[in-house]
């Protein structure tokens, strides 16, 4: 059974920065896509960034130049790391992993495209 469990999230001012961290595990889709999302109250839900089994990756356009999506293979981890957070950042943040091929496109992931889920982890920031 694939688990995954975020951490890293929190409380910081416009401007600061955190990490999010994701533990994967009974994961072993051949072709593994790894992605971040984002829920705000009152929105659906949005891809943020995703990476995939050989490195490549997409984020949504209101992040690119903010974000980073990375991953730990030996330590099965994936981190998203956060810098000059707004408001408007604000969400609970999960991490999906894929069941079935999955072709990352410019704009960030699509979130019917994954099947496995962790719980999130709430980031506010504030003004």
């Amino acid at each position: 059974q694939v688990h995954l469990v975020e951490s890293g999230g929190g409380s910081v001012q416009a401007g600061g920065s955190l990490r999010l961290s994701c533990a994967i595990s009974g994961y072993t889709y051949h072709e593994p896509v790894l992605g971040w999302f984002r829920q705000a109250p009152g929105k659906s839900r949005e891809g943020v960034a995703a990476i995939d089994w050989v490195g490549r990756t997409s984020y949504e356009d209101s992040v690119k130049d903010r974000f980073t999506i990375s991953q730990d293979n030996a330590k099965n981890t994936l981190y998203l790391q956060m810098n000059n957070l707004n408001p408007e950042d604000t969400a609970i943040y999960y991490c999906a992993a894929n069941a079935d091929y999955v072709y990352l496109v410019a704009g960030g992931p699509k979130p019917h495209e994954y099947a496995h889920w962790g719980q999130g982890t709430q980031v506010t920031v504030s003004s």
